[in-house]
């Protein structure tokens, strides 16, 4: 049976926390990146390779090929860690019919059109937007930076 053990927005993708503390805590065998932009970059797709940690499985997948392949039922035996950048990923997600229920909330830069929620969380209307239109399909969404950190209703943070 494949097993989806974490689902983590994080707009850096793989990197110290993920590759380090996330992976080890979850036990996951493999890192999913899924990411309609990283999928045809070769640059980072190199790059996230590299940062893969050893003996841990990954996938740099678009949307559509990501949501086919769980279907299709491809990864017995895995336990995935799935990465994202936003919560525009988990709605297009859906529209093929992987649907998400919890999500972990990580890394959202902070720019122009964002506001900060929470230290390294920063998100713009249309985040919000997403994010309530998930939250109303039963998408669960918590904060929480590192492993050892309490989850936090992250809902109930954007919503403040």
């Amino acid at each position: 049976m494949q097993e989806i053990v974490n689902v983590r927005i994080d707009e850096r993708l793989i990197h110290g926390q993920v590759a380090a503390m996330w992976t080890n805590v979850l036990r996951a065998s493999r890192i999913m990146v899924i990411d309609d932009l990283a999928a045809t970059d070769e640059i980072q797709k190199m790059a996230l390779r590299m940062a893969c940690p050893g003996g841990i499985k990954l996938s740099i997948l678009n949307c559509e090929k990501a949501a086919k392949n769980f279907s299709n039922n491809q990864y017995e035996g895995d336990r995935i860690f799935i990465v994202i950048k936003g919560p525009e990923t988990i709605l297009k997600l859906w529209t093929f019919g992987l649907e998400l229920k919890e999500v972990n909330v990580g890394n959202m830069s902070s720019n122009a059109e964002t506001k900060q929620v929470k230290r390294s969380v920063n998100v713009s209307e249309l985040d919000v937007k997403n994010f309530e239109e998930l939250a109303t399909k039963g998408v669960v969404f918590t904060a929480q930076m590192v492993p050892n950190e309490d989850k936090v209703d992250f809902m109930k943070l954007i919503r403040k």
